[in-house]
């Protein structure tokens, strides 16, 4: 369902610079010059002297205009790459023709710009190519000027040695056009996936490097915790039955809070130890209401749908997964005016969970790199209105946590009039359901506590 290509990461790699195509074309006018004034002067061979270096002089003039139009750096489109190749088969094609057509031994300069097309475009655009060479070539077979050759002398070469030359022009032109492609294809797949686990490996670098900060924020919260549970308790002795309504419900909405983090402590704690035993597993609708369970009080509407095809899938309780899901849920939360609807479906091969909120949704300048370490998405305005800056940290990590289970995370903004991010998960079934039968995900161990998710920081 939701789809992302390995080749995004290297997308430019594939477009040809303009510099490239422009210094071999100087080194094509420098080879044809050379050619044809040996032939003419050298030689004493009876030529079109001046129109060969016409034609010749075509391509020197679009270097030129190349050079000054655009930067050394350019990097051209696949269209546009396409025409400039397009040009130098014809001005080979050209020159040819004043010079002996497919009889000169030169015909088989055609393979270099599908060769180089070949390694660079996508494998129409190198057919197109392809075949403009071939059609030219079978062109030049039959409609040429005589092949230059010394005074007094005649040199024609049978139409079968011609026909030769043409088959060996439209073999060469398949083969290593078709070569060329594979090995280029193989080079640019090995960099693909070396870039998506350069990408990983990044990921999970900046994961172990939050391991013992979070080892040491648990520690540490432990003491001021305990503090503020015996300040409210005292607080709530003192105050008694005098308690104004509002007072009273504050000092339960600490308590509840404060054993909320004690709760998430307790838990950070045993990430790592096997929790086994029937309890473990758990429907999709129970690990959607244990998600929400926590949001309920805080005044904002939760509108939770299950719905699917067939038995509800099961999964075994990954710590790193739920908390994974409860930073995104506490996100959609913290952002949402009024309303957080979560959606749980299921069919036979997929399980997917969408969360939405009708706040302002992520900024469109971020919403790419959104889940990267250190890319928050809040506004100036709110972080100053809550004391926090943001550093993207919490959905970074939620994200990293979820990935690892198998699922796939795409984050959005609702499309007009709505409002609002829009968070979707999707596992294969077989996969959510892995965990049921006693495989535990390797990847949560260890795993450091989430934060607000979006952008709260650490």
């Amino acid at each position: 369902m939701f789809e992302t290509s390995p080749t995004d990461l290297v997308r430019d790699a594939r477009h040809l610079r303009l510099e490239t195509l422009v210094r071999l074309r100087w080194l094509a006018v420098a080879g044809q010059g050379a050619a044809v004034a040996g032939a003419h002067l050298g030689l004493g061979l009876p030529l079109p002297f001046g129109w060969c270096f016409l034609v010749i002089a075509a391509s020197s003039w679009l270097n030129l205009t190349l050079r000054i139009r655009y930067p050394a750096s350019h990097r051209l489109s696949d269209d546009a790459a396409v025409l400039l190749l397009a040009f130098d088969i014809i001005q080979l094609a050209a020159l040819l023709f004043l010079t002996g057509g497919l009889q000169n031994p030169f015909a088989l300069l055609f393979l270099a710009p599908v060769l180089i097309s070949a390694t660079a475009l996508p494998p129409a655009r190198t057919l197109a190519l392809g075949l403009l060479a071939v059609g030219l070539a079978t062109l030049l077979a039959l409609v040429y000027r005589p092949l230059p050759w010394f005074a007094g002398e005649t040199l024609e070469l049978p139409f079968l040695y011609v026909s030769g030359v043409w088959t060996a022009i439209l073999l060469g032109t398949a083969f290593t056009g078709v070569y060329a492609w594979r090995v280029a294809e193989e080079a640019r797949q090995l960099a693909q996936a070396l870039a998506a686990t350069e990408l990983v490996l990044a990921r999970e670098q900046h994961l172990s490097q939050l391991d013992g900060l979070a080892a040491a924020a648990a520690h540490e919260l432990g003491t001021p915790l305990a503090t503020i549970t015996v300040v409210a308790k005292e607080l709530d002795r003192q105050l008694g039955p005098a308690a104004s309504p509002s007072v009273a419900e504050d000092l339960a909405l600490l308590r509840d809070q404060v054993e909320r983090c004690r709760g998430i402590l307790a838990k950070l704690t045993s990430l790592d130890a096997d929790q086994g035993g029937f309890i473990e597993t758990i429907s999709l609708s129970h690990l959607v209401e244990e998600l929400v369970a926590p949001q309920r009080a805080l005044g904002i509407v939760l509108d939770v749908t299950t719905k699917g095809d067939g038995p509800e899938p099961a999964c075994r309780r990954n710590p790193g997964v739920m908390f994974g899901l409860g930073n995104i849920v506490d996100n959609a939360v913290d952002f949402a005016e009024s309303c957080v609807s979560i959606e749980a479906r299921w069919s036979a091969d997929r399980v997917a969970l969408e969360i939405r909120d009708d706040g302002p949704g992520f900024a469109t300048e971020v919403l790419l790199r959104v889940g990267e370490p250190y890319v928050s998405t809040r506004s100036a305005a709110r972080a100053g209105s809550d004391g926090g800056t943001g550093l993207g940290l919490g959905l970074f990590i939620a994200k990293t946590l979820i990935e690892r289970s198998g699922a796939q995370l795409n984050l959005a903004n609702a499309v007009d009039p709505s409002t609002g991010a829009v968070v979707r998960i999707v596992w294969p079934r077989h996969v959510f359901e892995r965990e049921a039968k006693g495989r535990r995900n390797p990847g949560t161990g260890g795993a450091a506590p989430l934060t607000q998710g979006r952008d709260a920081p650490i």
